[in-house]
C-alpha cells in the first residue's frame, strides 16, 4: 500500500485536473493488475508459442465478450439484444478457432490460453471501470510499472537471459504506444461510455493484428480461420451497433473525479473564479437524487 500511495504522490497532476487515487480504489487496482497486468500477458505469451499470430489475433476478439459478459452479470451494465448476438458469433468463431484438428480431436490448448487471458482482460476492465474517474496517469504508470516489476521479477527467478540492449529499447518504446498511450485513452473512454462498450471499439485492434500477422510473419490462414473470420466481422458489427438509452433514477452520491460543469449534470455552484474557463475542474462534490 505505501508503493502505491509513494507512487500516487509523485505522478498526480494537480488536484483541481484530476482526481487523486484513493485508499478505497487499491483493491479495484490492485485486482487490475493481478488480472490484467500478470496473469493475462504470462498466458498470452504461452499460447503464442504454439498458435499462429494471425489466429490470436482473431481470437482477441473474445476480450470485449468477457468484458461486456463480466459488466453485464457482476456489475450491473445494461447488454442488449444486438449484444447478445455478437457474443454468440464471437463465440462461435472462437470455438472453431480454438478446436484442434491435427491427431486427436480436442481443443488447442494455445487458444484456449488466449481465450482465459481474455477473461481475465475482461476482469481487469471491469476492475479499471471503478476507478477510471481517477487520473488516467496514475492508473496507467502504477499498472505498467507493477505488472513490469512482476515479470522482470519472475524472469530473474526462472534464470532467463535477458535479450540485447536494442531489443530492450525496441519494446519498451513499443510498449510506450501499444501499452501506455493506448491504455490512457482507454481509461478514458472506460470513464465516459462505460466497460463493454468500450471493448466493442477496442475489438477493431484484432482486426489490425490479423492484417499485420499475415504482411510481417507471412502466416497462411486454415479452413477455420477462413469460417471464423465472418463471424467474428458480424459479431464485431452487431457490437458497434448496439445503442440503449432509458429513462432512469440518479441515487445520492457524493464523490470526487474531474467534471465539466458545463454539463448540465454538474450544475452544483462556485465562487467566482474557482472553475477554470475550459468548466472542467476536479474536486469532492455531491449529486442530490
Amino acid at each position: 500500500m505505501w508503493v502505491f500511495q509513494r507512487l500516487e504522490r509523485l505522478i498526480a497532476k494537480r488536484e483541481h485536473e484530476e482526481a487523486p487515487l484513493s485508499k478505497k480504489d487499491l483493491p479495484w487496482l490492485i485486482g487490475a493488475i493481478l488480472s490484467g497486468g500478470v496473469i493475462a500477458p504470462i498466458l498470452l505469451m504461452f499460447s503464442l508459442r504454439i498458435t499462429p499470430a494471425s489466429t490470436a489475433s482473431l481470437l482477441l476478439n473474445f476480450e470485449g465478450v468477457a468484458t461486456a459478459l463480466i459488466a453485464g452479470l457482476f456489475f450491473s451494465e445494461y447488454i442488449g439484444k444486438r449484444v447478445w448476438i455478437a457474443i454468440l458469433l464471437i463465440t462461435l468463431a472462437s470455438i472453431l478457432l480454438s478446436w484442434n484438428f491435427t491427431g486427436q480431436w480436442g481443443l488447442s490448448i494455445g487458444a484456449i490460453g488466449i481465450i482465459f487471458a481474455c477473461f481475465c482482460w475482461g476482469i481487469d476492465n471491469n476492475f479499471t471501470r471503478n476507478i477510471s474517474s481517477k487520473n488516467p496517469f496514475s492508473i496507467v504508470i502504477i499498472k505498467g510499472f507493477s505488472a513490469g516489476l512482476f515479470s522482470l521479477s519472475l524472469a530473474i527467478l526462472f534464470k532467463n537471459v535477458l535479450p540485447g540492449l536494442k531489443i530492450i529499447l525496441l519494446s519498451m518504446l513499443l510498449g510506450c504506444f501499444s501499452y501506455g498511450f493506448s491504455l490512457v485513452l482507454f481509461v478514458l473512454a472506460l470513464r465516459n461510455i462505460g466497460s463493454s462498450r468500450t471493448s466493442v471499439f477496442f475489438g477493431t485492434a484484432p482486426f489490425i493484428g490479423v492484417a499485420l500477422s499475415f504482411i510481417l510473419f507471412k502466416d497462411t490462414p486454415n479452413i477455420m480461420f477462413i469460417i471464423s473470420l465472418p463471424l467474428m466481422i458480424m459479431g464485431a458489427v452487431f457490437l458497434l451497433k448496439e445503442k440503449h438509452s432509458h429513462k432512469h433514477f440518479h441515487e445520492y452520491i457524493a464523490h470526487e473525479h474531474m467534471h465539466n460543469h458545463k454539463d448540465g449534470h454538474h450544475n452544483h455552484p462556485h465562487k467566482p473564479g474557482e472553475v477554470p474557463e475550459s468548466g472542467y475542474r476536479s474536486h469532492f462534490h455531491i449529486h442530490e437524487p
